[in-house]
């Protein structure tokens, strides 16, 4: 792995997987808009590469030359399930089919999702051999952009790792909860029944996305059909906590003593999911309290097993989760985030 192209360099995974590859002395080339802040991937000495993954004729130039690609760019909200297809779907098609034209195919990590597989039975954990069944237009969306690079996958050799929920510096999808036990003590959970929860911080993940692109499995295209589970990873802590649970332990990390749990009643958490929504369509700017998620909330169990990456790719948790929290906390804190 010497020259890479990242997609989604800009967020917060990518961020932080620019900034390991720069530490391994990688060449490094990232697809951007002209949106896009840039400044650390500038000081990363990443090569800039003006594109869009919905832009097919400005893939050609950003996969040329390179041997691995990190596909991280996607919508986690939208305005609708359209745009999650066309950018979480089509995207992942077009950059699949980028891959292929080349005369050396680049290995190609997609981050998909948990969520792409679907819940996993009340007391089970799911495995990458299930089947998947995703419940929300965001995990259908992802679980699209899988079947997207699997078509492509006799000719560009694949890897799919899927995360359950990712933390820590950078991360601002979480920060309104770390925000909201810091300076008022509440937890708003909602539902009675929170499933337990797959997470990973965002350097573990990073760790995982290496080593699938060095020593993965990769998908397998057969006239019988792929082989259900090849090539796929789920990135996740052995440490399973319900949303409630979650709540006390950043509360112990910020080092209050109390946190109020509000379960908030049904129908409740549907209305302010729906007139959140309401307001994001009008206003044209995805949100992510929406239905969408509520659909996501109320499932059995969001457990998956971590027994594949740590079996075939070598991966053990450097820090429990309650570490990884108070890591997340102070760099918050540093960065005056809390």
């Amino acid at each position: 792995m010497n020259t890479v192209l990242v997609t989604g360099g800009s967020g917060f995974i990518g961020r932080n997987l620019v900034r390991e590859l720069a530490l391994r002395a990688c060449r490094i080339r990232c697809l951007v808009r002209p949106t896009s802040r840039v400044r650390h991937l500038r000081k990363a000495g990443a090569e800039l590469v003006l594109g869009d993954v919905n832009q097919p004729d400005s893939l050609a130039a950003a996969v040329r030359g390179v041997d691995t690609v990190f596909h991280l760019a996607g919508l986690v909200a939208a305005s609708g399930a359209e745009a999650l297809m066309q950018v979480n779907g089509e995207g992942t098609w077009n950059l699949a089919r980028a891959c292929a034209s080349q005369p050396r195919p680049p290995v190609l990590v997609t981050v998909s999702s948990l969520a792409a597989a679907g819940p996993a039975a009340e007391g089970s954990l799911r495995r990458e051999s299930d089947p998947p069944a995703p419940v929300s237009d965001y995990g259908r969306s992802k679980r699209a952009g899988e079947l997207a690079a699997l078509a492509w996958a006799d000719r560009v050799p694949t890897t799919v790792v899927r995360p359950g929920i990712v933390f820590g510096p950078w991360d601002r999808l979480l920060l309104p909860m770390f925000r909201s036990i810091a300076t008022l003590g509440i937890h708003p959970i909602p539902t009675f029944a929170p499933p337990p929860l797959s997470l990973i911080h965002v350097q573990d993940l990073v760790d995982v996305l290496v080593r699938a692109a060095e020593r993965g499995t990769r998908l397998a295209k057969r006239e019988s059909g792929p082989s259900v589970g090849e090539g796929y990873y789920f990135a996740c802590s052995g440490r399973y906590v319900t949303y409630a649970e979650l709540g006390r332990m950043i509360a112990q990390t910020l080092g209050r003593r109390h946190v109020f749990l509000l379960h908030l009643v049904e129908p409740l958490p549907w209305l302010v999911a729906g007139v959140t929504e309401l307001f994001a369509r009008l206003s044209r700017q995805p949100v992510i309290v929406n239905v969408d998620k509520m659909r996501e909330s109320i499932q059995p169990s969001w457990a998956a097993s971590p027994q594949a990456i740590c079996e075939q790719l070598g991966f053990s948790e450097p820090c429990s989760l309650e570490q990884r929290l108070r890591q997340t906390v102070d760099w918050y804190r540093a960065h005056r985030w809390v």
